[in-house]
């Protein structure tokens, strides 16, 4: 067959038959490369296996083995566990500590006494040792390393050695030699990923890739690469921090909603148990635009800080920035605010942080927001031992929030007093009276400012 020269983009793996400056799909510039595309000699048929079909009411469901690490909030991300056949994408900025969340994973798999098989094409077998010995999971009698970029090689060695586990560290310097493209290219992530999962899927291996991202935060290399695994997950954090967050954004097998915190340390990541102790442990208590907010993400609740300042603008348009928290949604909540409640926040700048590096996306937080921007505007301070909650309406009125027990539980965890909420969450009092937190419960914004 002849070859067949195509210019593919690097950001989203749109085709063209010549060089354009701008892809028309992601709109991004001087994406695309020149790529030729070589016949495949390996017939793709060799990994599947011949299946019939069979009625739906006949398939038989039986319990779902999963590979736990015993890391629990490794786990929670992942639904409860590895489970045998599926595929996972971890992503993350370079040095954020992919490798080494991988590599804590696949020791303590094999000392859980699974057959781990972890490639590592970026580090020789010495590096990744040298790695190893500063974890402290020691057990390490099942986990089997190579320094390998060759598709088919790797694909070799998983079939000699059947194991449990595969970590492909990173799917971006792994190449197949039928493809003249460099590795790293679309093409190249692409067909080697998608001869991966079916490895995988066939055996029954539970196959972890780690994927590099791009400096908009995408992962590296097609967005196919989302539609073939079945776990995303994305690794963030401030570089300079020691603190990471682990968010899944697509998940076949649990929830897309969980989240893990974990701190890096010398001996590798630890997990965060307590959270809310971490993100309120440098709050100070005598500044005006400090509110505490108890928000959940899955079935875990844990309390942040959300900052607010409020200045007048210089230079002729305001501005409103935030860190953490939707900028839309921020001036959704000023317009209620100016127009429902008489603030006056036209000729102002509004700056919203939320603090340790989290993002906020439940709508229980908007009242926090609200009464944040308005204690910086009037720079009244609000009580230490005050959390609010409650869901901001356009006609200004405070809607009720979901799981409003393990919400105010929390709360009461960690010696807050007061609680500011939804009048409608209070219906059943009798179940909240022995919690031990005074609540005020409100109707809309401005009976919410009034406790300013």
């Amino acid at each position: 067959m002849k070859t067949k020269t195509l210019y593919v983009c690097q950001e989203c793996g749109a085709q063209s038959s010549g060089w354009l400056g701008k892809c028309p799909s992601c709109q991004s510039w001087n994406s695309f490369v020149e790529e030729r595309m070589n016949p495949i000699e390996t017939p793709r048929g060799e990994m599947f296996s011949k299946q019939n079909p069979v009625l739906l009411s006949e398939i038989l469901i039986q319990d779902e083995n999963r590979f736990e690490t015993g890391n629990q909030e490794f786990d929670r991300v992942l639904g409860g566990g590895v489970v045998p056949g599926s595929v996972t994408l971890l992503g993350g900025d370079p040095g954020i500590g992919k490798s080494t969340l991988a590599l804590q994973a696949a020791c303590l798999l094999s000392a859980k006494g699974q057959k781990v098989f972890y490639v590592s094409g970026e580090e020789s077998v010495k590096q990744s040792k040298m790695r190893a010995d500063r974890l402290e999971e020691q057990d390490k009698a099942k986990l089997y390393m190579v320094n390998q970029i060759d598709l088919d090689l790797i694909i070799d060695q998983i079939k000699e050695l059947k194991p449990d586990v595969v970590v492909i560290d990173s799917i971006q310097v792994v190449y197949k030699r039928d493809f003249s493209s460099s590795p790293g290219s679309v093409s190249q992530v692409r067909e080697c990923a998608s001869f991966l999962t079916q490895l995988a899927k066939t055996q029954s291996i539970a196959l972890i890739l780690i994927g590099h991202v791009t400096k908009e935060g995408a992962l590296a290399g097609p967005r196919v690469l989302e539609h073939l695994v079945d776990t995303v997950l994305y690794f963030e954090g401030e570089r300079y921090s020691s603190y990471r967050v682990l968010r899944t954004t697509k998940n076949r097998f649990g929830s897309t909603n969980e989240l893990g915190v974990f701190e890096m340390t010398s001996n590798g990541l630890k997990e965060v148990r307590n959270p809310s102790e971490i993100f309120l442990s440098e709050r100070a208590l005598g500044s005006s635009g400090s509110v505490v907010v108890p928000i959940l993400e899955g079935t875990r609740p844990f309390l942040v800080e959300i900052q607010g300042l409020v200045s007048r603008a210089n230079f002729g348009g305001a501005r409103q920035k935030t860190q953490g928290f939707d900028v839309n949604r921020l001036a959704l909540l000023a317009a209620v605010l100016e127009k429902r409640n008489g603030l006056s926040l036209q000729d102002k700048d509004i700056f919203l942080n939320v603090v340790g590096g989290v993002r906020v996306m439940d709508p229980a937080a908007d009242l926090a927001v609200a009464l944040a921007i308005a204690s910086a505007l009037l720079d009244k301070k609000i009580s230490p031992d005050l959390v609010v909650l409650g869901e901001v309406g356009l006609s200004s009125e405070v809607r009720s929030v979901s799981q409003f027990a393990l919400r105010i539980n929390e709360a009461h965890k960690l010696g807050f007093k007061k609680c500011i909420l939804p009048k409608n969450n209070l219906k059943n009092q009798k179940q909240f009276k022995s919690c031990g937190l005074e609540f005020i419960p409100v109707e809309t914004v401005k009976e919410a400012l009034s406790c300013l």
